[in-house]
C-alpha cells in the first residue's frame, strides 16, 4: 500500500497543516511555497523534499479530504451494513461533502477557494473517481439487484435522475444564497425522503444488505487505492 508523506515525516505533516490553514483562510490564488514553509516553520527546500511542485502539494492536500471521506464511509459500513441503503448512504455522502471543505470545493468547482486547481487533471480525476456520477455508476445497479431500488425504470435514466437529485441537494446545502433556495432546518431527512420517493421502498432482507455492503466495501477499497497512489507517486 502506498504511504503518505506525513506518515513518515513530522515536517511533511506540518507543511500539510500549514497549507490547509492558508488555503482555507485565503484560497489558493497567489499562495506560494515560501508562505507555506514559513507557516510550517520549515525551510523552503524542505517542502520540495516531499513535493516537486506547488500543485502537487495542494492537489495532494485536497485528495486527503477524499481519502478521509472514503475511510469514514468504510468505518460506518463495517459497523453497520444497513448504512448501504440508498436512503441512508446518499444523505451520508451529502453530509460528508459538507463537512470536508476540499471535497465540497471540488464538487461545486469553487474557483474562489481553489483557483485554477479546480480544473487540474488530478482534481478532475478526484471528481471522476469519487463524485456523484461515480457513486451512481457503481451503486444503482447493486441497489437494483438487491431490492433497494425499483427496476421498472431504465437504469441510465434512473441513475441520471438520482445524480441530478444528489447534485441539487449538494448545491442547495453548500450555496443556498447563490441559488436563492428554499431552506429547511435539517435538509438531511428531506433528502432521505426524496431518495425513497425516487427509488421506491427498500424491501431488502439481511442477505441483500450484506451483499450490498460487501460490494460497497470492494468499490471503496479500489477507489481509495487509486487516490492514494495518485498522491504518493508525487511524494517519493
Amino acid at each position: 500500500m502506498a504511504a503518505l508523506a506525513e506518515q513518515d515525516s513530522g515536517s511533511a505533516a506540518r507543511i500539510l497543516a500549514a497549507a490547509r490553514e492558508l488555503v482555507l483562510k485565503r484560497g489558493v490564488k497567489g499562495l506560494t511555497i515560501a508562505e507555506i514553509a514559513e507557516r510550517a516553520h520549515v525551510a523552503k527546500g524542505t517542502v520540495y523534499l516531499h513535493w516537486s511542485t506547488r500543485e502537487d502539494l495542494l492537489v495532494g492536500l485536497f485528495a486527503r479530504d477524499f481519502l478521509a471521506m472514503v475511510d469514514r464511509v468504510v468505518e460506518l459500513i463495517e459497523a453497520d451494513p444497513d448504512i448501504c441503503r440508498p436512503s441512508r448512504l446518499l444523505p451520508l455522502a451529502v453530509q460528508l461533502t459538507v463537512d470536508l471543505p476540499f471535497v465540497r470545493a471540488l464538487q461545486i468547482e469553487d474557483d474562489d477557494l481553489l483557483g485554477a486547481l479546480t480544473r487540474h487533471p488530478r482534481s478532475t480525476k478526484l471528481r471522476q473517481e469519487l463524485g456523484p456520477a461515480a457513486l451512481m455508476y457503481n451503486a444503482v445497479p447493486v441497489w437494483r439487484m438487491h431490492n433497494l431500488a425499483r427496476t421498472d425504470w431504465a437504469l441510465d435514466d434512473q441513475a441520471y435522475a438520482l445524480q441530478a437529485l444528489l447534485s441539487g441537494f449538494l448545491a442547495a446545502v453548500t450555496s443556498p444564497r447563490v441559488l436563492n433556495a428554499v431552506t429547511v432546518d435539517d435538509p438531511i431527512p428531506v433528502f432521505s425522503a426524496a431518495v425513497t420517493a425516487l427509488l421506491g421502498p427498500e424491501t431488502a432482507g439481511p442477505e441483500d444488505i450484506r451483499a450490498t455492503a460487501d460490494a460497497a466495501l470492494a468499490v471503496l477499497a479500489s477507489k481509495r487505492e487509486v487516490v492514494l497512489e495518485s498522491i504518493a507517486k508525487r511524494e517519493d
